[in-house]
Parts: C-alpha cells; structure tokens; sequence
C-alpha cells in the first residue's frame, strides 16, 4: 500500500488556540506542536506571494523526520487568461527556497479559480510547463480546478498523459473529479460542521478512512464521481486534508481520521 498522510491547511488560526493548541503555548511553537499531531500539512502562504529560503529551512528543522508539507503554488502562475505564459512565474516559485524542505517537500497544489474554464491545447501547455524536477528532488504535481467544464475524460487523460494528479474536492461546493491519473491521490474534503466536536459524523469519518485505504492500495472508491475511464489498480500516496467547512474544528477531524487509520500512538 501507498503511504497515507492526513492533515490540515496552515497552522496559524486564533480559534484553534486553547483548543488544538494547548493554552498559553507560544505562536512561535505552533508549528512543533500541529506537526506532531497530524502527518502533513498544506501551506497556504505560498499561494499569495513568494517566501523567504529562510522560512523553508525554519519549517523543515521545526517538523519530525517523517513529516511532509504539500505547497499551494502561487496565483500568479494560474490566475491568468493564457496559462501557457505561466512560466517565469513557475520557475521564480522553484527558485525562491522551496527545495530547503528536502524529502520534507510533497505535491505542490496548482488552484486555479472557479471562473477558470477548461480549454484542453492551454491547459496541455501549462502542464508542459511543469518541472519534474528542482534542486535533485522529484517533484510532485496537482491541479484543483473548479469548473464544470473540466468534467470531461480529455481532461482527466491531459492530466494522466504528464502524471499530474487531479484534487479529489469533497463535501463542498466545487466539482468532484476522483478519477487517479497519478501515482499519488491528493484529496481536500470541505463539509466540516461547528455543531459535531470532531467535524464530521463518526459514520462520514469512517467512510472517508475507508475511502484513503482503498486509494492506498490502489482501488477507486465508490461514492465518488469519475469523469475518465478506470485507472490501474496501483498502490498510491494518500494526502488528504481537511479543509474549509468549519476551520475550527478541521483539526480534530484530522486527528480522528489518523486515528481511525491506526497512524499515531
């Protein structure tokens, strides 16, 4: 089976002081602690402008051996009408420090906005544009579009063509593309309710559980909607987070799903 890794997105929000954090620990040491509650995290301050190597190099030495981060690529390279000319902006992302994260590096998420429609000879030269490597390290590449128009097999074979997985959205408002076109899955479920204390229903917490084992060992789960045609049954990566829905209890979510997983003491 694939390796599973179950997390949240960032790791500052004031309503999780007290609560995921135990009170009266330091700002400062928010990060050693989420990091040894969960086993990855997404950064999301890298989707709104560049970082200093600096802060790569504090985040790696802060987190455990075996932890990994996922990075959200920046607007700038997919918040534009012709993707194709996205690519000093991918390569001035490389350049800026993320490779300090070494083997703590996992897929980098490329978003793109809801108002972004599929036009399959744009979006082939934007994935082309994507490097399988930077600084010795293999890189790992996801797209999360939001359009009903990507909802269609060219678009899940683009992406299998160049190995690029496509974000499972779950439980929110966007459209759900499950079809594995990579040898990872990278999904990001949204239907977390202030009124449950570990987010979801233990029934939806134990389907999703189930759902990241079958990914791991290679299966499609049923339940989700596949717009391609099957995927080889291949062992794959699993990084699911939770995220959005309601933020302040995403991380006990996490923390339920890991446990359901057996991935912590």
């Amino acid at each position: 089976m694939g390796n599973t890794r179950i997390g949240i997105g960032g790791w500052t929000y004031e309503p999780w002081r007290g609560v995921f954090y135990p009170e009266g620990l330091a700002q400062k040491r928010e990060l050693q602690h989420a990091s040894r509650q969960l086993t990855s995290i997404e950064i999301n301050s890298t989707y709104y402008g560049s970082q200093k190597p600096d802060s790569f190099r504090k985040w790696h030495d802060e987190t455990p051996a075996d932890f990994v981060f996922s990075l959200k690529a920046p607007r700038f390279a997919t918040n534009r009408k012709v993707l194709a000319e996205a690519g000093e902006s991918i390569s001035r992302f490389f350049d800026s420090g993320v490779v300090l994260l070494g083997d703590k590096l996992g897929p980098i998420n490329w978003q793109f906005m809801a108002t972004k429609k599929f036009d399959a000879a744009d979006f082939a030269a934007f994935l082309k544009l994507l490097p399988a490597e930077a600084g010795g390290l293999a890189l790992r590449h996801a797209v999360e579009v939001r359009h009903d128009s990507f909802r269609v097999p060219q678009f899940v074979d683009l992406c299998r063509d160049h190995g690029v997985a496509i974000v499972v959205a779950g439980d929110g408002e966007f459209p759900q593309i499950a079809d594995p076109t990579a040898g990872f899955i990278y999904a990001r479920i949204m239907g977390t309710e202030a009124k449950r204390p570990q987010g979801y229903s233990r029934k939806a917490l134990e389907q999703w559980a189930d759902r990241a084992r079958q990914w791991a060992d290679g299966g499609s789960p049923d339940g989700l909607h596949y717009c391609g045609s099957p995927a080889p049954e291949l062992p794959r990566d699993v990084f699911l987070y939770v995220i959005s829905g309601a933020k302040e209890r995403n991380p006990q979510a996490a923390m339920a799903l890991i446990d359901l997983l057996g991935q912590k003491d």
